[in-house]
Order: structure tokens, then sequence, then C-alpha cells
């Protein structure tokens, strides 16, 4: 490659990080306002206990689902899967020096730790966005249709998809991925399954506990009555946190670039630097 090539591609790449290709990547972050304190401690992952979360509402004064139902489901469904996660993460914890258990057996309890804990995760988000019968505000109806074409037409797929699950088991859940940056709904078709990067903003269980006291097999008679008790500002809430975390997501991606990009052009620069010596034009360039 000629020294007129090199120079070539380094124009290139410094036009590409314009201003920014004169500062150190420490500089250019200095005016970041997204500092935060990190955290340096973490509960233990093997001694932590879970404890079951209070309802946030009166299961009493619920539209079309009975307190009977509720309690039922928060007792022995939710519960249930926190009494089962607790004893799995004991037995984990008493295997960690157990050199001589197989690694497949260790993993049996590790898929079921993976599944005890999206039981317990999604009940907690599923409860927590039920208690209210307002009607969601214009704004957040209006976001919502912005990424389906209308707000209909998402309530219209989100009930879809649950229709599709009754008679066995599932959730759906309406999500804000924070790598692709969209906004969708997902089939689960049990506590295993998530989709990847992305923070829950509605979580429709359909387990046919969530609605078999009611309303025996007639899922659909339970997703009206879901959408007559949706907690709107919570979803709201965990909405405005998702583009939060998006955003700060894509700032961070956004550093990563520019930190790259710093690299990208030290190298250029010195290797033009580099051949210049070697042709002998380039001496008074250091």
């Amino acid at each position: 490659m000629s020294t007129d090539n090199s120079r070539r591609d380094f124009l290139n790449i410094a036009a590409a990080g314009a201003a920014l290709a004169l500062l150190e990547p420490e500089q250019a972050l200095a005016g970041s306002e997204t500092k935060s304190a990190l955290i340096t401690t973490l509960p233990d992952a093997f001694s932590t206990e879970h404890a079951a979360k209070p309802l946030s509402f009166d299961p009493a004064k619920l539209d079309g689902l009975s307190e009977k139902l509720i309690r039922s489901h928060w007792e022995n469904n939710y519960g249930g899967s926190i009494t089962a996660l607790n004893a799995v993460k004991k037995r984990l914890a008493s295997f960690r020096e157990d050199t001589d258990l197989p690694a497949f057996v260790y993993n049996d309890l590790k898929r079921e730790h993976l599944l005890r804990t999206g039981s317990v995760v999604l009940h907690e988000l599923y409860f927590g966005n039920l208690g209210s019968t307002a009607k969601p505000e214009a704004a957040l109806r209006n976001l919502i249709g912005s990424a389906f074409g209308s707000f209909e037409t998402w309530e219209k797929e989100f009930r879809r998809i649950g229709a599709g699950l009754s008679g066995g088991s599932g959730w759906v859940t309406l999500g804000l991925n924070l790598h692709t940056g969209l906004l969708e709904n997902y089939w689960q078709w049990d506590h295993l399954h998530a989709p990847t990067a992305t923070v829950p903003i509605l979580v429709l269980d359909m387990y046919e506990h969530s609605y078999q006291i009611d309303y025996g097999a007639a899922a659909p008679a339970y997703l009206d009555a879901f959408f007559r008790n949706i907690h709107w500002e919570t979803v709201a809430s965990r909405l405005d946190t998702g583009l939060k975390l998006l955003a700060l997501a894509r700032q961070a991606w956004s550093h990563i670039f520019y930190a790259r990009l710093f690299d990208v052009l030290r190298c250029q620069r010195l290797w033009g630097w580099a051949a210049d010596i070697v042709t002998g034009h380039g001496l008074n360039t250091l």
C-alpha cells in the first residue's frame, strides 16, 4: 500500500471522527451527564433468600377477577415458586465444593434455578401491573401506538398471542428491547423463555391457574378482565424507565465507538509516520 493511500485512509477516518478526533477519549467523555456511582457490592448469589412481595392492590376490588382467584394465584403459584427457588438455591450452595458431582447433574439444578427465577420475576411483574380500572392516558396510547401503527393494533396482537396460549401455559410480554430499540409483543411458552436484553413493560399470565377458578376454559373472557384491570400508570413508568435505559445504552455504545475510533486514528497516524520515515519523507513530521 502506498503512502498516498495510507494518508487517504487516514483522512477518511478522521472525517468520520470530526472534531472529536482532536480529543482523547477521556476528554470527549468528560462532559457526560450520565456518570453515576458504581455499585461495588452485590448480594450473595447463593445465600440470598427470596421473599414474597405483597400485592399492591386490594384483590377484592378488581373488576372481573375474584379475590379467591387472585389470592390462590398469589399464595399457591407465586408463593410456591418462591419456596422452590429458595430450596434450589440451598441445594446449589451445598454442591459448590462437591467436585464429585457430575456437571450434568448440577446443570439439572441450574435449569430448575432458571425456571423458578423466571416464574418469580414474571409473577411479580404480572401482579405489579394489575390494580386499576383507569384508562391509559393519551400520551401512553400514542407512544405505544407509534411502535405498532396504532394502540388498537398493539392491543389486538397482544390479545391474539394470549388467545393462542389459552388451554396451555405461557406468558405475553410487551417489552422494550435495549439492543434493537424496538417495542414489541413477545410470546413466551414458559418461565424459561424470555426475550434477550428486554425491559418488560406489560406482562400477562396465560397459565390456566391465572383464570380457571373464575372462567374455566373461557380464556377470552379472562383477557377482557385483564385489560379492565391493568394499572396503566405502572406500564407508563416501566416504559419511561426502559426508554431511559435505552438512551443510556445507545450513549454507551456511542462512547465505545468513539473510543475505538480514537484508537484507529492513533494507529493510522503512527502507521503513516512510520511509512514516511521508511521512505525518508517524514523525518520532520515527528
